[in-house]
């Protein structure tokens, strides 16, 4: 081993464990990556970006924007409402209506977003069957995974390593080329979910309401302000009662007046009543000193903090936001969103007191107090997913046909070989523009930029490890250890590998990390790389173990109120069977 060997090693290892515990996000480590591999010279500056400019950048990028056309138009909506309609009967029939809707959409747009869509109309069904929403959010994560494996463009992940295969001389993926064992997988994991899985599930999120979906009942109260209060005269934001409990107002009332989610300049008078957020306990304790009156007796439920004018909503940090390691403070949720955080999920824990100092995370759900006529606005940011169900209509209906007939027509020209899928899914996007699905600021703010910067990391770093021969180091330590039992051991390697990487860090960086070592393997072996190119795209699709190694997994967290171990429970014999049929059907489908 020499010098540059040992280096691109070693950053390796960093990236990997950078990824896998979060401290910086992926994408400032992925150049982080490219700047540590061009410092050191071990490729040249042409080599070290040529991830950015690389097919499968490109054709990812397309694909966020085409999703979005079908998203601004209702197409994907359109499927959920007819979903909605056959879960209401039962669970049973709940459960197999969601894994089959978002299987089949997934299958051609991205599913992150297709799950994000579907989230609210899961959780209005799982509220009308009266059982809890968590028995229904992990088979719509893991159906969307599933799906994604049976065509190119289902995830990038296929995209991906269709590119990777491309420049090192290989024959480019197909568009159905996975469709045989994707569909396996699929039926598979639905019967899975359906026999055994669902009933592993717990009911983790109560069927109420978001006051006791968040545990609001001893966070939600009403104070009088009597007259030798020291707020009384001061504004909101100088008010030591406001400042001192760390409280929230979320409603002045004086005499016949209401002030909904009143701003910090608003001038506290004798009398007012007002309805808070805070530690009712510790506002019992200190009501005398504060010069107030506490209201012991009332219930407030989610109706009483809904009105004409504000409502009650669940929104989930998206992955990919740039809120991620920011108090709530700094974000200044009243000034963005019109909106106050009245307490956040993380992970499995609630959140109530200290809001303002609180860090996000990608998968935290927070409780919003928001004004009804910036919902849409919320809607329309990448930086939340919107849980909650509400009435303000975004789409443009008219657009639906000529959305779906430019996606279908990226598909069918790229499957039929007319153009390579970089040009189809180019194209596709132009006409989303031209035919005003999408104006081409929304075209803009449609790619997800961290996903395109990780990837073109990530690329760099594979070509630095094929220059340096890591790869090649890599690949014999693999078929020393495993190539005695035959190739088929080393898909099966491969596959197991690929998802226990996949586990604890993104599904693009491990696969755009293992391919190369993979391509490096077939030719020391003297057979053909299709097989084990596949084992490490399937792997990287299907991450069922944790909820942190795969985007949709993530978004559903918060939300279902799921426990680490829950997705490990379910997840783990779930990938254990896939891993099984992939080494038995792969070595089949695509022979050495």
């Amino acid at each position: 081993m020499n010098f540059e060997m040992i280096y691109v090693l070693a950053l390796m290892a960093v990236g990997v464990v950078l990824f896998a515990i979060e401290k910086l996000r992926v994408d400032v480590v992925a150049l982080l990556i490219v700047v540590a591999i061009l410092g050191a010279g071990i490729l040249s500056p042409e080599e070290g970006l040529r991830g950015f400019s690389n097919n499968a950048t490109l054709t990812i990028g397309a694909m966020f924007v085409l999703s979005a056309g079908l998203f601004k138009s209702g197409a994907v909506n359109f499927f959920g409402v007819y979903l909605a309609r056959i879960a209401r009967k039962n669970f049973w029939m709940a459960l197999a209506a969601v894994m089959i809707s978002i299987g089949i959409i997934s299958a051609f747009i991205n599913n992150t977003a297709a799950v994000a869509i579907f989230m609210p109309i899961v959780l209005g069904v799982a509220r009308e069957l009266r059982m809890s929403s968590s028995r229904l959010l992990m088979p719509l994560s893991f159906a969307s995974m599933l799906g994604g494996t049976c065509t190119l463009i289902g995830t990038s992940t296929n995209i991906l390593v269709s590119s990777i295969a491309e420049s090192h001389g290989q024959t480019p993926f197909g568009m159905f080329e996975f469709s045989m064992l994707g569909l396996v997988f699929f039926v598979i994991g639905f019967l899975y979910m359906l026999l055994v899985g669902a009933r592993m599930i717990p009911e983790r999120r109560p069927p109420g309401d978001l006051v006791d979906a968040f545990g609001m009942n001893h966070y939600l109260t009403e104070v009088v302000l009597l007259p030798e209060c020291a707020s009384v005269g001061l504004s909101l934001a100088a008010s030591p009662l406001v400042n001192d409990l760390d409280i929230d107002v979320l409603e002045v009332r004086r005499e016949e007046r209401q002030f909904l989610l009143p701003t910090p300049y608003l001038i506290l008078k004798a009398g007012d009543v007002l309805r808070v957020r805070g530690d009712i306990e510790k506002i019992r304790l200190l009501q005398k000193n504060e010069g107030i009156e506490l209201r012991t007796d009332l219930d407030i439920r989610e109706g009483d903090l809904s009105s004409e004018e504000v409502v009650l909503v669940e929104a989930v940090i998206a992955p990919n936001s740039p809120f991620q390691g920011r108090s709530v403070e700094s974000v200044r949720f009243r000034n963005l969103l019109g909106a106050t955080v009245l307490a956040i999920r993380h992970r499995n824990e609630l959140v109530h007191e200290n809001l303002r100092t609180a860090k996000l995370t990608a998968g935290d759900a927070l409780l919003l107090e928001i004004r009804r006529n910036r919902l849409e606005a919320l809607k329309a940011r990448d930086d939340f997913v919107l849980v909650s169900e509400f009435d303000v209509e975004t789409f443009r209906q008219s657009k639906v046909v000529p959305s779906i007939l430019i996606v279908a027509g990226v598909v069918l020209v790229a499957s039929l070989g007319i153009l390579p899928i970089v040009v189809s899914a180019l194209v596709g996007c132009v006409l989303m523009i031209l035919t005003r699905c999408l104006d081409a600021e929304e075209a803009y703010a449609a790619v997800d930029w961290k996903v395109i910067v990780l990837l073109a990391g990530v690329l760099s770093l594979g070509t630095a490890l094929e220059k340096t021969g890591a790869a090649a180091l890599l690949s014999d330590g693999l078929i020393s250890v495993v190539g005695q039992w035959g190739p088929v051991a080393l898909v099966s390697a491969f596959f197991l590998l690929t998802s226990l990487l996949t586990a604890v860090m993104s599904n693009g960086a491990t696969a755009a990390l293992l391919a190369p070592v993979a391509i490096t393997t077939a030719e020391l072996l003297g057979v053909s790389a299709r097989p084990f190119l596949m084992a490490v795209t399937f792997a990287a699709s299907v991450s069922f173990m944790t909820p942190v190694g795969y985007q949709t997994n993530t978004i559903i967290y918060g939300p279902g109120q799921y426990r680490f171990a829950d997705f490990i429970r379910v997840g783990t014999p779930l990938n254990l069977i896939l891993w099984i049929v992939a080494t038995i059907m792969i070595p089949r489908i695509w022979p050495f």
